[in-house]
């Protein structure tokens, strides 16, 4: 047996868990019609596989029809969610995994205009400023009605294999209960902690005369909402100490904060340049207080991190949940003791906050993850090997190279630059963005196991390609700032990556006009900012960096602001002119009717990028397929084999920016796809 404080096994009452790393509960957004078909399925059995002990989906089930989903989730309180459970968890446990819901009812934090348009409720009036919906004040007929929801919905759950079931209380209608800014009920449900604890006891002790003893039974709840007149830390340890002592429960999952706004959340579930595993500490000290299991997640994405939280005893089970969707098969690789391969989470957040905005969670630099039907994580061999070219050392290239060399081929990658990672390379120049780095020194250190030969400071010309005789060629050259918008004056601007580059020194009274409402824009604006410039963030669109989902905006906003930055939406930059030492910046509106000026010494221009293609069109004559991909074969999953020209020597692909302007994991989802049936 293994001494790793992370292998060894966990006794949780009946249930033996098999090491101490567990995926917690949350919501990818792949249900279908609410039901965890194929795509959650084999999302979730893909974790199962590596070797996690307990996975825990999603995050959470609605028990009622006045909780309706505000993203894609499960739909706990529909009987035909019981045979689709059932496949799932039978999958699950084939794999020696355990797993197990999250159930919820959301109270206010969702809102009336969707599912059925029913009123939304809480315990008071008041409004969650994130979902902007104001509730009904609940009644005592609606507190029956949802109790007996949670336990239809346990028994739903037994029903269809899960090993238990775990209350999302924080920041939902359990939680609005409990804590005092959200209760202003009166009663046997509201006024002090015995009362307002009532609700969520009453909906536990219905579970257990519904679901019986040999079902685990857990609540994931804040024990401190940091918030003033909120529940504090030592209101927060003695529930702990109560929801033990009630005896229908079998373990805490402890969170800290409150996420009822963006910033919020934020901090009860942190980005990248945010410190690592901020509230272990706070979970031991509720473990230390209640010796009740403990369990606890939030920003845990590296192994050691993982084991110290065990091997120091702050916790029983650790989750590391984002970890797993970046690298489901990190048990796996720790009992292999390849630790050194475990894909890295560099914190990003584009899982998490792209639910947001209404489309399914994946990893920035895991494209296989929630495509598990169609996409490998593990690269299968060739039957052939081939020679492949790669030009461009980004990440559509490294991710080209990295797959092709799994495949078996050899793999030659041209690079003009000294080092690898291309916009990556500078957007990991700013400190709180310097965990992205992680995603090429990954793939560089896996293209060096598997024998990639690179040649950087070497601007690849069609002549050096075609000595290398290649039987495929991958264009992966990015692309260059495009900043030519204006009307006249393009001579006068200059674009966001000049700025984060260092290539431009940053002026002193400075304009940004961001078209692109990407990441570019704010991070050259903070640079700016930084050094000390008076900054403008100028942007036609109605909000600014509509690109930037909420968690990642919130770090902009609290080094932006401190720095008095002016936001200026629905205006836009139409020309400039130098007026001496200084420029006019001409504006006008979209919404037209509107002139304006300002006077400034630099504007910066962020409006995405154009492909860097030349070389690909001087290759495409001489390729078998004149750089044409069948889109047919790409999304069945089969191999290239257009050919319109019999005479030409090799296939011929472009991938990522070289193709158009898009983000980091589209290009790694480019390079995937295509590179793993070449």
């Amino acid at each position: 047996m293994s001494s790793d404080p992370l292998l060894q096994p966990y006794q949780l009452k009946h249930l033996t868990l098999r090491n101490r790393i567990i995926v917690t509960s949350h919501e990818p957004a792949y249900p279908e019609d609410g039901m965890p078909k194929g795509r959650y399925r084999a999302y979730t059995v893909e974790r199962a596989k590596g070797g996690v002990a307990l996975t825990m989906t999603a995050g959470s089930a609605a028990v009622s029809r006045d909780s309706p989903p505000v993203f894609n989730n499960l739909l706990a309180y529909k009987d035909e969610i019981v045979p689709w459970i059932r496949e799932m968890t039978d999958a699950v446990h084939e794999q020696g995994a355990a797993i197990m819901i999250q159930l919820t009812h959301l109270g206010r934090r969702t809102r009336w205009d969707k599912g059925d348009w029913l009123p939304i409720l809480a315990p008071s009036h008041h409004r969650e400023a994130a979902h902007r919906a104001f509730p009904k004040k609940i009644e005592d007929w609606d507190i029956e009605r949802i109790i007996k929801d949670f336990a239809d919905a346990a028994e739903r759950m037994k029903a269809g294999g899960m090993d238990g079931v775990e209350l999302e209380a924080y920041g939902h209608l359990i939680d609005q209960f409990v804590s005092p800014l959200t209760n202003e009920l009166d009663g046997p449900y509201g006024g002090p902690l015995e009362n307002r604890m009532r609700f969520c006891l009453d909906v536990f002790r219905a579970m257990r005369e519904r679901v019986g003893d040999h079902f685990i039974l857990g609540v994931r709840y804040t024990a401190d909402e940091c918030l003033e007149g909120g529940t504090g830390q030592a209101e927060g340890i003695e529930i702990a100490r109560r929801l033990k002592e009630s005896g229908l429960i079998d373990y805490l999952n402890v969170i800290r904060g409150h996420i009822d706004t963006d910033p919020g959340l934020t901090d009860v579930i942190p980005i990248q340049g945010m410190a690592n595993a901020p509230h272990l500490d706070f979970a031991g000290e509720i473990r230390a207080a209640t010796s009740f299991p403990t369990f606890h997640a939030a920003k845990i994405p590296d192994v050691a991190t993982a084991r110290h939280a065990i091997a120091a005893g702050k916790v029983d089970m650790v989750g590391m949940t984002r970890a797993h969707m970046t690298d489901p098969h990190i048990v796996r690789k720790i009992m292999e003791k390849r630790e050194d391969d475990i894909r890295p989470c560099v914190g990003a957040n584009y899982c998490l906050d792209r639910i947001y905005q209404g489309g399914l969670a994946f990893c920035i630099h895991n494209a296989a993850t929630g495509r598990e039907e169609t996409m490998p994580h593990e690269i299968p061999k060739a039957a052939e090997r081939r020679k492949v070219v790669i030009v461009g050392a980004g990440p559509a290239g490294l991710e080209a190279a990295r797959v092709c060399a799994e495949r078996g081929h050899e793999v030659v990658v041209f690079e003009a630059a000294n080092n690898p990672g291309g916009q990556i390379r500078l957007t990991a120049q700013s400190e709180r963005r310097r965990e992205m780095i992680s995603i090429i020194d990954w793939r560089m250190s896996q293209c060096e196991r598997l024998g990639v030969t690179f040649h950087f400071n070497n601007w690849a010309e069609a002549d050096t390609v075609l000595s290398e005789n290649p039987d495929v060629v991958i264009i992966a050259t990015g692309g260059l700032p495009h900043t030519d918008v204006l009307s006249s004056g393009n001579d006068l601007v200059v674009s966001a990556w000049d700025i984060i580059s260092g290539d431009v020194k940053p002026g002193t009274n400075v304009l940004v006009f961001d078209d692109a409402g990407d990441h570019t824009g704010l991070q050259a604006a903070e640079f700016l900012a930084k050094a000390g410039a008076k900054v403008e963030i100028m942007t036609p669109d109605r909000a600014f960096a509509p690109e930037v989902m909420a968690m990642n905006l919130v770090p902009y906003m609290r080094s932006l602001q401190k720095r008095d930055v002016t936001f200026t939406v629905t205006y836009r930059l139409e020309a400039a002119e130098r007026n001496g030492n200084q420029l006019v910046a001409h504006v006008g509106s979209d919404y037209g009717g509107v002139t304006k000026s300002r006077t400034v010494d630099q504007i910066v221009v962020n409006h995405g990028t154009v492909p860097l293609d030349d070389l690909y069109f001087e290759l495409k004559p001489g390729s078998k397929n004149l750089g044409e991909i069948s889109y047919d074969a790409l999304l069945a999953g089969a191999a290239q084999a257009v050919e319109r020209n019999p005479e030409g020597a090799y296939r011929l692909f472009r991938i990522g920016d070289a193709v158009a302007a898009r983000n980091t994991h589209a290009a790694i989802y480019d390079a995937l796809r295509l590179a793993k049936d070449i």
